[in-house]
């Protein structure tokens, strides 16, 4: 016996057609593919041949993302879109700390060779710390939450792992292969 119980009153009654989440399943990839074409052009001009880096980066890691997803046989719903999103925000976050603390090395006057091992170094905890926030939320997600919220949880996770692969390791690794074996004097960062 509840106290609280209160007798339900139907006030209004609509009906939902399919076409209304197919026109917010387009919206949503629509907005998502805007936000990457602003995204790679804000990389692009400001960050120069590190920008062109970390779009590759983001780009792998949507792949990584996305093959993961494929192969758990998950279903993309717009949760894991907004979840794939907010995964490429953080790979874009990643990057720019990542170039932001080589920027300050150059700043200080270490050579280029220099700046890119220690900006690495130092963006490293930061990034981590970051990452690791976010996939307590998320797992924290996928444990109290349902349905989508628990869709979103896993996407996020999954990205939130991906991301710091793509991010510490795979943009060292085109930065060494761009600039590790020659001698430059100027970083396009």
């Amino acid at each position: 016996n509840n106290p609280l119980s209160v007798e339900l009153q139907l006030g209004e009654k609509y009906e939902v057609s399919p076409t209304l989440a197919k026109d917010s399943q387009e919206k949503s990839i629509n907005a998502a593919k805007w936000g990457a074409i602003l995204i790679v052009a804000f990389m692009v001009v400001y960050y120069f041949a590190g920008g062109l880096v970390a779009v590759v980066s983001v780009a792998l890691n949507i792949l990584l993302v996305l093959g993961a997803m494929a192969s758990l046989g998950a279903t993309m719903t717009l949760p894991g879109v907004a979840a794939l999103v907010l995964t490429v925000g953080m790979a874009v976050d990643a990057n720019v700390l990542i170039f932001e603390r080589i920027r300050e090395e150059l700043r200080t006057g270490n050579s280029p060779q220099a700046s890119i091992h220690v900006g690495y170094d130092r963006a490293l905890s930061t990034i981590v710390d970051a990452n690791i926030t976010t996939l307590i939320a998320a797992i924290v997600l996928f444990n109290f939450g349902t349905g989508p919220i628990k869709g979103f949880a896993v996407t996020l996770s999954i990205g939130i792992m991906t991301s710091m692969f793509t991010a510490i390791m795979g943009t060292r690794g085109l930065i060494n292969l761009i600039y590790g074996r020659r001698q430059v004097s100027k970083l396009m960062i």
